[in-house]
């Protein structure tokens, strides 16, 4: 079994936990230990989980990733007012071969998702997104993964799998579950012209980092409509993390990163989420603590809601376009806006049941206006190609 491979959480964390006050983490969290084995998986909401697997860097690295030292600044925070059970599950470290590896972080993540519990994996390196994409064969048909990173991680076409190429190969293996790739905060000049086309014909969407500073609430529909969320560490400024050279002087700041975790752990269909590429510094281990505090935050207030089950709740604006006729809706509650998108079919809609696009107010605006949204458009085409 899968979880026999996972290594218990190390005794100076367990010795650091019980200098805790009450009200932290790390006192309200079921550890996996050497004396008691593994927490009871049943309630848990979300399982922390570290992947220590770093040859396929891009970028080789120098030591191993510090997970304990992620554990410490995380465990010593105090909790929110949440209703969220936590687990730690331990480790999965370096198996004989990356492949090894790959089957166990692929196996432990299903056992999870079948469970409906979400992991929060601390990876060393981003390729683990691909066994982490690979489980949800056989759970989900077609998965929305979004990343927030500075580079879309394409590669080169026949190179070997690595943390700057796992999205080719997620694209082009079988079974092919992707349905839709999102990039929050990539920075131009880390990207080929010929990945930016590559994400245009594949009606893949992409957002550049200044975009997204300038006004974060363009991520919530994009991290609202995602089955697997993953960071990478890389895309906020080297200053945030306490400098480092395989880091840029440009990309988010903590507080945009901790925003848009929080975006994340608010959707309702975000069943993954996953942090990479760390550096073992404290000011770094500091930030990762806090990403995934405000992820857990923001699953305390996740609200299901559909303008289809509650119609009171919404309203439903109408808007003839030259093109088309768009169908938005607004919920009353959350205040948050979808547009009906008629070409979309998926196994979650009734027959010809429009599938329901998040989009923003200012879509409505655009429409208005008689500009299509983007992100519809995108969607339309992708439905019937």
């Amino acid at each position: 079994m899968a979880f026999d491979f996972l290594v218990p959480v190390a005794d100076k964390v367990l010795a650091h936990c019980e200098l805790l006050p009450p009200q932290a983490i790390g006192r309200n969290t079921h550890i996996h230990t050497v004396k008691d084995g593994l927490p009871v998986l049943a309630n848990a909401t979300v399982a922390i989980l570290g992947v220590r697997e770093s040859r396929n860097a891009f970028e080789k690295k120098l030591e191993k990733l510090d997970v304990s030292g992620i554990r410490m600044q995380l465990y010593k925070l105090l909790l929110g007012n949440w209703n969220a059970t936590l687990v730690d599950l331990g480790d999965i470290e370096e198996g004989e071969s990356v492949d090894d590896t790959y089957f166990v972080v692929k196996e432990i993540v299903a056992e999870l998702l079948e469970e409906n519990v979400i992991p929060i994996i601390l990876g060393a390196t981003q390729d683990i997104c691909y066994p982490a994409y690979r489980a949800f064969d056989g759970i989900k048909d077609m998965i929305n993964l979004v990343a927030v990173d500075s580079r879309f991680d394409f590669g080169i076409e026949d190179e070997l799998i690595s943390s700057h190429s796992y999205m080719s190969k997620i694209i082009t293996d079988k079974p092919n579950n992707l349905f839709n790739f999102s990039n929050i905060g990539y920075q131009s000049y880390f990207n080929a012209q010929e990945e930016v086309d590559l994400m245009e014909r594949l009606f893949f969407d992409a957002y550049r980092l200044g975009d997204i500073a300038n006004n974060l609430s363009l991520a919530e529909p994009v991290l609202r409509n995602a089955h697997m969320v993953g960071i990478d560490v890389r895309a906020i400024k080297a200053s945030e993390i306490s400098l480092s050279a395989n880091f840029s002087p440009n990309g988010f700041t903590g507080r945009e990163i901790c925003a848009i975790s929080r975006y994340a752990g608010i959707s309702d269909k975000v069943s993954l989420f996953g942090i990479y590429e760390m550096e073992n510094n404290v000011q770094s281990q500091q930030l990762i603590a806090q990403i995934i505090w405000y992820f857990i935050e923001g699953i305390t207030y996740r609200i299901k809601e559909s303008p289809y089950t509650k119609t009171d709740d919404f309203t439903k604006y109408t808007v003839p376009t030259d093109a088309e006729e768009l169908v938005f809706f607004k919920s009353h509650l959350t205040e948050r806006w979808w547009v009906e998108v008629p070409s979309i079919f998926t196994s979650h809609t009734k027959a010809n049941t429009p599938a329901l696009l998040p989009c923003t107010g200012e879509d409505y605006l655009d429409a208005c206006d008689q500009n299509i949204p983007e992100r519809w458009f995108k969607a339309y085409k992708k439905g019937f190609n």
